[in-house]
């Protein structure tokens, strides 16, 4: 009877999941005729050609920088932002909404509102620095601010669950702690650090597992703000580079990008794991 249940929820994970996989490492070992079909076993020949490339290494440090600088951000941002709304100040939590609103959004319709405020004729990013006596900026033509631009949308994208999760770990946390921390003289700075923190610690590690995951596979924000990598490549993370070398411009070397997908998916693995096995030692489970 139990694997009768189970049996929709493992005919999904086959099909969508596990099949792919299999798939995935299929092609990497195949040659791809022009149609993108499976041809000739090439075997290691995909991943030799990879790591003897230069560009490939490029495209791992770009994706490093991108992940790094969208959820340092992105975590740390947001657990800023839900201390500032547990502070007693007039009015804080009105911003509650506001500062949820980004979960709202698709990942295409944010970049392209994005894509407007960046416009270098029309946009309200060149607007400000016109106003205040700056030149304006190639926020997407220049390959100094191209990287930096998507960083932006990625971290505003994901701020919004961000914030929500941090809340509903300080909505958790018991009152009578709060009460018993500020009776015994920690007060702002303190109490956040020594006991508000601590508590979240839980939710902060869940958040910088998931945001690394998302950061790594981020598609739609450099698809729509940095077609083909943007100026000189400078965004092109190991995703796009996957997209790019199966399907954009009429490619269809489905075996380079399936290796390019395994190294992905060795590159998550390896992280989530460093993750678990470093960081979860300094989470506090009450």
């Amino acid at each position: 009877m139990a694997w009768l249940f189970l049996l929709p929820s493992l005919a999904i994970f086959a099909i969508f999941i596990l099949y792919p996989l299999v798939q995935s490492f299929v092609l990497s070992t195949h040659g791809s005729d022009i149609f993108g079909n499976s041809s000739r076993f090439v075997g290691l020949k995909h991943f030799r050609e990879m790591f003897s490339d230069s560009g490939f290494y490029k495209i791992l440090e770009t994706t490093a920088m991108f992940t790094v600088m969208t959820v340092i951000p992105g975590v740390l941002g947001a657990l800023a932002l839900v201390l500032l709304m547990e502070s007693r100040i007039r009015g804080i939590r009105i911003f509650r909404s506001a500062f949820a609103l980004p979960f709202a959004f698709s990942a295409a319709s944010a970049s392209v509102i994005f894509a407007v405020i960046y416009n270098p004729a029309v946009g309200i990013a060149n607007g400000m620095l016109a106003h205040f006596g700056s030149k304006p900026v190639g926020w997407l033509t220049d390959p100094k601010w191209v990287l930096l631009s998507v960083v932006v949308v990625q971290v505003w994208m994901t701020l919004g669950y961000n914030v929500l999760v941090l809340s509903a770990g300080v909505a958790a946390i018991p009152g009578d702690i709060i009460e018993a921390a500020r009776l015994d003289g920690a007060t702002g700075w303190r109490l956040h650090r020594s006991v508000m923190v601590p508590l979240l610690s839980p939710q902060l590690f869940f958040l910088t597992v998931v945001s690394t995951i998302n950061s790594l596979q981020a598609f739609a924000s450099i698809r729509i703000l940095a077609p083909e990598g943007g100026p000189g490549g400078k965004a092109m993370t190991l995703v796009y580079a996957i997209y790019n070398k199966g399907f954009e411009n009429g490619n269809s070397d489905l075996g380079t990008a399936s290796a390019y997908a395994i190294v992905l998916l060795f590159i998550v693995l390896v992280l989530t794991a460093i993750q678990f096995g470093v960081l979860e030692r300094k989470v506090f489970y009450r």
